[in-house]
């Protein structure tokens, strides 16, 4: 740490390490990806064996156990992920418990931002690195939903396909 002045006051600097945590944050962010295409690759599976039956389509009922199963594995991939991220803050030394590691990981994963429990300076670059992480996986969620969403109102409805 050091002090500076400014207009007679003094100020602590925090020098901050870049490279660690960003290296760290950047494979953690890999690993977390490759956690989500997990439920991807079921999604996939899922609407070509419902289609290989014959089931999309034919029913609201089927059709909407397909939705929730698809919300569903997505839901409990981010809540692998923010589990991810929270067992490396506990390995970082930032929090002593699972829970208020987790706790501090999902708001920072949801980009939601409380800040009433903040990390050291030194480790403080993975909050948003994790941010963007959840932000893009949230959007792969969201881009997954919206094409099943489009196949199986395709299979209901024949008049709207291209």
């Amino acid at each position: 740490m050091k002090c500076d002045t400014l207009a007679g006051e003094m100020i602590q600097v925090h020098r901050i390490a870049v490279l660690v945590p960003l290296s760290v944050g950047v494979v953690v962010s890999i690993c977390a990806v490759m956690i989500h295409l997990l439920p991807l690759r079921a999604t996939i599976n899922l609407i070509r064996r419902e289609k290989r039956l014959g089931r999309i389509g034919t029913n609201p009922w089927i059709d909407m156990g397909i939705f929730v199963r698809v919300v569903l594995y997505a839901s409990l991939a981010h809540l692998i992920e923010v589990a991810l991220w929270a067992v490396l803050l506990i390995i970082c030394g930032e929090f002593p418990d699972f829970g208020t590691a987790f706790y501090h990981s999902a708001v920072n994963y949801t980009s939601l931002g409380y800040g009433d429990v903040i990390m050291t300076p030194s480790w403080r670059l993975l909050g948003p690195l994790e941010a963007a992480n959840g932000v893009l996986l949230f959007g792969l969620t969201t881009a997954m939903i919206i094409a099943l969403i489009q196949r199986l109102v395709e299979a209901r409805f024949t008049d709207l396909k291209n």
